[in-house]
């Protein structure tokens, strides 16, 4: 089969060193609608390097490597066609507030594979490091078409019940044409974002939107809405994918606040209101 579970889960770690400027940091905030509009102080934070707070989301690109997904993928034991794979989920916990500009060891292994049926899912998960000590874990779930069915097991559910009554904010916001073209160039250059032929091949009607650029913009969202716009606050954040977003649309981003945490639910506006994000939690001092 194209997954071997015991191969890819015995596959030893991978370690490389990352770094990235404040120009980095820059471009993914632009990637992920920072700068709208463009000289409104809050916006500013995002855009200008002499007053740079770095939203924690920037750590699923940092280093301009490939994504988790795309890592997952390389491992020994995984050899699987790339219009067969989604991205499930993404979670982060940062240990501290990314600096501007840094230098990491990073560290990735697969931890699970599981069946479920019609889908095999990979958990690839990364760790960080600089010279003072850890920075952020993350964890992307990979959910492979296709390749399940071979009897492993199936693995926790990630789902979550929804928020119970009316959410404390809503905030609506436009994702641009070329959205996905400018959130490309932080690193994730999969074809599905961007060839209209490749997404038609992968069963989609145009290219779609990163999955992780839809994450970093809900996390903007939270701290601008309901954490002062305090990018430290933010301790982990979490999500699934339940739904592609296409560029142009619009995003209904509902929020809940909870006892240290915000939960989130977003859908397209343009889709009579389709979940694209669920489970998604924020959890902040």
């Amino acid at each position: 089969m194209p997954i071997d579970p015991a191969e890819a889960l015995a596959a030893a770690p991978r370690t490389g060193e990352i770094s990235w400027t404040a120009g980095d940091v820059l471009l993914y905030h632009l990637g992920i609608g920072a700068g709208r509009p463009a000289t409104d102080p809050a916006e500013l934070r995002y855009t200008l390097e002499s007053r740079l707070h770095v939203l924690p989301s920037f750590a699923t690109v940092a280093g301009g490597g490939p994504p988790g997904v795309i890592d997952a993928l390389s491992v020994p034991g995984v050899d699987v066609d790339l219009a067969r794979v989604l991205h499930g989920g993404q979670s982060l916990t940062v240990h501290r507030p990314l600096p501007a500009e840094g230098t990491a060891t990073t560290t990735g292994r697969i931890t699970a594979v599981y069946d479920r049926g019609d889908a095999a899912v990979l958990v690839m998960r990364t760790e960080a490091a600089d010279a003072d000590g850890p920075l952020w874990t993350g964890e992307a779930r990979v959910h492979v078409r296709g390749e399940g069915g071979w009897g492993g097991e199936r693995g926790p559910s990630a789902r979550r019940e929804a928020p119970a009554g009316e959410p404390d904010r809503t905030v609506e916001r436009a994702v641009r044409e070329d959205q996905a073209l400018l959130y490309r160039l932080t690193g994730d250059l999969n074809p599905l974002h961007a060839d209209p032929g490749f997404a038609a091949r992968a069963g989609f009607e145009r290219p779609v939107l990163h999955g992780l650029c839809t994450y970093g913009m809900t996390l903007k969202a939270v701290v601008d809405t309901l954490l002062d716009g305090d990018v430290t606050r933010v301790r982990s954040y979490g999500t699934r994918f339940v739904s592609v977003v296409y560029p142009g649309e619009t995003l209904r981003i509902r929020m809940w606040r909870g006892d240290g945490e915000v939960r989130a639910v977003v859908s397209a506006v343009d889709r009579q209101d389709t979940t694209v994000l669920a489970g998604t939690t924020v959890r902040h001092v």
